[in-house]
């Protein structure tokens, strides 16, 4: 069923305005159909930008225009405030998304042609991101990313280290590595976001996936799924720097980079910041295995952009020539290689070697999304786990993300209970 959003979602749009406006496009002078894309992902401007002038000088009918402002999300929040909506966006997986879906702004993409050469497994993310279950699709995912554990592999090679499979492989490995007096793990915990990158990634693998909805639901707490995966996420601490807040983001990918540490915990977006220190670095990665069954293993990886086709556009048929423009094989590739990305599209596509430990994974479609892309950004959950790792608390922690999420989440909590009393439990 596809429902008006709530009134508590549309003041999360409202709080989040600001005072400027950018002006959509107006009809063209030339009588050819204008179509307007905002696009959130400011680090690929430049690929954008080429485009927009590629697709303009082979389409006669249609003007496409692109924009890639700084905080494109919170631009869009004031424009849909102010009902000035582009025709399609380009965004990530994650709780806006969730909002857009349930304030009904988004159009119905089902249809779309090319949806069928998605990857099913980013196909069940997106689905998977709905606060109550909703008729239809309203992303066509583009990109993903993946986080694991970036590795040296000169460094693995020279050493003879084996990628571990399990919890207990993976400590008997960091043993190891600081035997040979070599510092398993940089972190970058300084930078409270950074925190969220292992949390992330062992989460796949100890908590079940829809651990945030069964929450909403009151059919079990954090305290309960999220308690053995706080323990062993403080288990890594010993492994890393002596003093792993003193470091931020660009500090530890500037130390792995120059080998001062065999592995990374981050994500496939850090690539491009390590190589720039060291371009000759051979990089590789594997899943991070916090389970002590191998079985268990799976992919961190969610939608890093998708393009949603706004209801209020005007002329579908042109924005689905767009999107044909933007999902050709070729584009996407240019892409993957610009953004070092993981493409969401079924195909032969040339992946960036760092992957190639995760590309079995991504090529079953064995993949799990991040727990935090169904946090709100208010309960700042980064700046918790970093208590958490400073204080050593986990009880403490517990009680606290159950209590903020309570406070966090009420409009949401009372509109799934709502949906459960009204369409039974859908689990």
């Amino acid at each position: 069923m596809k429902r008006k959003g709530l009134k508590g979602l549309t003041a999360v749009l409202c709080c989040a305005a600001v005072a400027t406006v950018v002006q959509g496009c107006g009809s063209s002078s030339d009588g050819r159909i204008e179509i307007e894309i905002v696009q959130y992902k400011m680090e690929a401007a430049n690929y954008f930008k080429t485009v927009e002038e590629e697709f303009n000088a082979t389409h006669d009918d249609i003007h496409l225009t692109i924009s890639s402002p700084n905080d494109a999300t919170t631009i869009l929040k004031t424009r849909f405030i102010r009902e000035n909506y582009p025709d399609i966006i380009g965004i990530g997986g994650d709780i806006n998304y969730s909002y857009f879906v349930d304030a009904d702004i988004l159009a119905d993409v089902s249809g779309y042609e090319g949806m069928k050469d998605i990857n099913e497994g980013y196909l069940e993310i997106a689905e998977a991101l709905e606060l109550v279950p909703v008729d239809g699709t309203y992303i066509i995912p583009y990109v993903a990313n993946a986080a694991g554990v970036l590795y040296n592999r000169d460094m693995f090679e020279e050493h003879g280290w084996q990628i571990p499979e399990t919890w207990d492989e993976m400590l008997a490995l960091c043993d190891q590595i600081q035997a040979e007096g070599i510092l398993p793990f940089y972190f970058g915990f300084k930078d409270t976001w950074t925190c969220l990158a292992p949390w992330n990634a062992m989460a796949v693998e100890l908590a079940p996936a829809d651990t945030t909805k069964q929450v909403n639901k009151g059919t079990t707490t954090f305290t309960k799924e999220y308690k053995e995966l706080a323990e062993k996420y403080m288990e890594l601490l010993p492994y890393g720097p002596d003093d792993p807040f003193a470091y931020g983001y660009n500090d530890a990918c500037t130390a792995f980079a120059r080998g001062e540490s065999a592995m990374y915990t981050i994500g496939s977006y850090a690539t491009p910041q390590i190589l720039s220190v060291n371009p000759d670095m051979k990089i590789d990665s594997f899943v991070m295995p916090a389970s002590d069954d191998k079985n268990d293993r799976t992919l961190n990886s969610g939608i890093d952009l998708g393009f949603c086709v706004m209801e209020d556009c005007k002329n579908k048929e042109a924005a689905y020539e767009v999107l044909d423009f933007l999902y050709a094989d070729e584009n996407i590739q240019k892409y993957i290689d610009d953004q070092n990305a993981v493409p969401c599209k079924k195909g032969n596509f040339t992946l960036s070697s760092m992957l190639d430990g995760m590309t079995e994974f991504i090529q079953s479609g064995n993949m799990t999304d991040y727990q935090d892309h169904y946090y709100p950004s208010e309960m700042s959950v980064d700046a918790l786990l970093q208590t958490l790792l400073l204080e050593k608390d986990e009880d403490a922690f517990l009680r606290t993300f159950d209590t903020n999420w309570q406070r966090y989440n009420r409009d949401i909590i009372r509109m799934v209970q709502d949906y459960e009393a009204a369409h039974g439990n859908t689990n």
